[in-house]
């Protein structure tokens, strides 16, 4: 079905494979790599000279209402007068919170104002989901754009898109770059075509389950091309490709065609299309081969999607597959709560008792045709099983309104709903206590579906594609794989009406608008004050987390908490609750500490530590910047949200420690967040605990001459120990951040004006 290739490989005329080293007469990797598709886009958005450094600039930024306030906020306090480039706005991630009374539509009133003042596109609550509408409105072949949100990838419909936290669009609307080092492309060559009742997100599943665990495509670009590719519509396409950040990826492309140049006719923009294929001689780092005639229905076990089985295998192995789930679950969760799958087995089939199509992976126009389909004629009964759907934008739900599929969906019991990606995050459909759902959306983290393990609440999420949950719905709930259906597969054509956004959305950029008033509710505050990083560090380790990854929704948990996302305060009092309870209350006494040393004195917590390092602690500690810490195997998983680094920053946080970042995007925040990304050593345990205390002297003019390994002192209960801390790839602009405190006071120092 796939099968990896971890070393280099050459495509000739984007069509024939070559190992490296098989030939002789071809080109160095370097300039190959000019070759691929990915290279051709992101060099034509380069402003770098250096090769290896990119600087990229992105012709149209997304956000949603999750993030947009603290962008906004943060550029404005950093000089914003005007967008420079199209900024378009979406509400579908609280428009439907009730947490907080009025808060949620005074951020969305907050959004409309600043589209006013600044010149951007602003799309009201329940109009599209985020990734739809860039779909739809925002994409065009060689483009790229850049979102505040991880699953921001439209490489199927040739537009590169890369999720990232919101500092790094505050640099794009202030007219800076967004750097990196020259990346590696993988070549996913597709062949095949799916089998009945396969849909894209049984792919994507499969690739996720083949890839994540092992890091193989980790900060790298994904190049989908091969004869598989004409087997598969756009929307097929797209609903692989919106998946591809569960790999871990940066980015992702798709060599375009004439089904591509179809859907830019369709939506009314036939002059965005271009065609798009590798050059004569393209080198790719490394290599996905993907079957898609082999690809059969899949499921991903709780959570993670990369957690994949076969619905068969689980069909014929329920108890052992779902025992052990269940035990790793309960281990995760630390006796916090009990969590049953195993009950879900009855007559030695799965019950499921909730079905979700939903948001920028399940919501689309095909997945909604062929699960009518399926359900056509048939029931979803009238016992536990629940099965509701959510259009991903109102133009598709206007196209499956007239043309019956919404008719066929309600007269077989489903609910229909309007674009809303709550339950990507936990804000909606949560599922009863123990309750097992089933859902054609992009994650099924810890607690993404709603549940508060710290309450004694647990339900579970595993995923599956639109197709397989229609047959389960068929089934009364009974898990049923949309391969054992008999159906016919619908040729609906579709027919975008793109005026609905004409007479609802504004459409601002060009047009900013000086004089216009930000409306500012009671719930949106200002950052608070953040100060440099002085010549020492001394931290205080706060949390100690020794799962393999952990998700950036464990460092700030999505869902309901999300509410107070503009508050910075409020949103702070939630970091690692459902995870590490106790952290809050450790790093604000931290803060509380560095504060009072910010204003002359010395506690004697802190000279008492210092006293075990240094000569003079009184002296040490006027130079010393003092704060909380992470420790984390492999952070930073999921979630694009900046807010898994601010809360740290704002309750105190100064320093970080991993054996690696899970993704670029949280180590950017933390670096915009004025955090000191270390790393030490895989081969080094560390066995530290909370409480033990990190000092690092001299950290500020390492950071600031680029030195990348330095030498530290763990302060423990057993005494002090030598540890080894890498700093490492920072650019001449982080190294400044970090120096400033944080990338508002890097603006406010005068730095990144051109």
């Amino acid at each position: 079905m796939i099968n990896l290739t971890s070393t280099g490989v050459y495509l000739l005329n984007g069509e024939t494979i070559v190992p490296a080293g098989a030939c002789t007469d071809l080109p160095a990797p370097d300039a190959a790599r000019e070759d691929t598709i990915a290279y051709q886009i992101m060099r034509a958005h380069d402003r770098s000279k250096d090769p290896k450094k990119m600087r990229i600039k992105f012709d149209a930024l997304m956000s949603h209402d999750i993030t947009y306030v603290g962008i906004i906020q943060t550029a404005r306090a950093s000089g914003l007068t005007e967008f420079p480039i199209p900024y378009a706005m979406t509400n579908c991630h609280n428009s439907l919170c009730a947490v907080g009374g009025t808060i949620n539509e005074d951020d969305h009133v907050f959004g409309l104002s600043a589209a006013k003042k600044y010149g951007g596109i602003y799309v009201p609550v329940n109009q599209s989901v985020i990734h739809q509408y860039a779909r739809e409105e925002m994409a065009g072949c060689g483009n790229m754009i850049l979102g505040s949100d991880s699953h921001t990838r439209y490489g199927a419909i040739g537009n590169m898109g890369v999720g990232e936290g919101g500092p790094e669009l505050v640099k794009q609307l202030l007219s800076n770059t967004y750097d990196i080092d020259a990346p590696e492309v993988v070549l996913v060559y597709l062949t095949g075509a799916p089998r009945h009742g396969v849909g894209p997100h049984d792919v994507a599943i499969a690739l996720c389950g083949a890839v994540f665990a092992q890091g193989f495509v980790t900060n790298r670009v994904l190049e989908f091309v091969g004869p598989g590719v004409k087997n598969l519509s756009v929307d097929f396409r797209l609903g692989i490709d919106v998946m591809t950040t569960e790999t871990a990826c940066l980015s992702s492309i798709w060599e375009t065609d004439g089904a591509v140049e179809n859907f830019y006719r369709i939506h009314g923009k036939p002059e965005r299309y271009k065609t798009l294929r590798p050059g004569k001689t393209a080198y790719y780092d490394r290599m996905i081969e993907i079957d898609l005639s082999k690809v059969e229905p899949m499921i991903a076990l709780p959570f993670h999607p990369s957690i994949a089985y076969t619905i068969k295998e689980l069909q014929s192995d329920p108890y052992t597959i779902l025992k052990k789930i269940e035990d790793e679950g309960n281990k995760k969760f630390g006796g916090q709560v009990e969590m049953r799958l195993t009950d879900k087995i009855v007559d030695g089939k799965i019950m499921v008792d909730q079905g979700v199509i939903a948001g920028c992976a399940g919501g689309l126009y095909e997945n909604l045709c062929e699960a009518a389909a399926i359900l056509a004629g048939g029931s979803t009964g009238n016992g536990d099983f629940a099965l509701n759907v959510y259009p991903a934008s109102v133009p598709v739900s206007m196209a499956v309104t007239r043309n019956g599929v919404t008719a066929a969906l309600l007269e077989a019991g489903c609910i229909m709903k309007t674009a809303f990606s709550g339950p990507c995050f936990g804000a909606g459909d949560v599922p009863s206590h123990n309750g097992l759902s089933i859902r054609h959306t992009t994650r099924n983290f810890p607690n993404r579906e709603g549940s508060k393990p710290g309450q004694g609440q647990i339900a579970s999420v595993a995923l599956m594609d639109a197709r397989s949950i229609a047959a389960t719905a068929l089934n009364g709930g009974v898990l049923t794989s949309a391969a054992d259906i008999e159906y016919e597969v619908p040729k609906m054509e579709y027919v975008y009406e793109g005026g609905i956004y004409q007479k609802r959305c504004y459409y601002g950029f060009g047009k900013a608008d000086p004089s216009a008033e930000l409306k500012l509710g009671p719930n949106i505050t200002d950052w608070p004050k953040m100060h440099p990083l002085q010549d020492d560090l001394l931290v205080k380790l706060c949390a100690v987390i020794r799962d393999p990854v952990t998700t950036t929704d464990e460092l700030i948990p999505s869902g309901e908490t999300s509410s107070y996302r503009s508050n910075p305060l409020k949103l702070s009092e939630y970091a690692l609750s459902r995870r590490v309870p106790e952290y809050v209350g450790r790093s604000k006494a931290c803060k509380a500490l560095e504060d009072a040393r910010w204003e002359g004195e010395a506690p004697a917590e802190l000279t008492d530590v210092l006293a075990k390092v240094v000569s003079d602690p009184k002296e040490a500690l006027k130079h010393t910047t003092f704060g909380s810490g992470v420790f984390a195997n492999r952070p930073g998983d999921g979630s694009a949200r900046e807010q898994a680094a601010s809360c740290q920053k704002v309750l105190g946080g100064c320093a970080n420690i991993a054996y690696s970042y899970a993704t670029k995007r949280y180590r950017s925040n933390c670096i915009n967040w004025g955090i000191v990304p270390f790393t030490i050593d895989e081969s080094e345990p560390f066995s530290y605990e909370d409480g033990d205390f990190l000092y690092v002297p001299g950290i500020r003019d390492a950071v600031k001459n680029g030195v990348e390994t330095v030498e530290g002192k763990m302060i423990t209960k057993d005494g002090v120990k030598s540890i080894t801390l890498y700093v490492k790839g920072l650019t001449e602009d982080e190294k400044t951040i970090i120096l400033e405190g944080c990338l508002m006071n890097y603006y406010a120092a005068g730095y990144g004006r051109d």
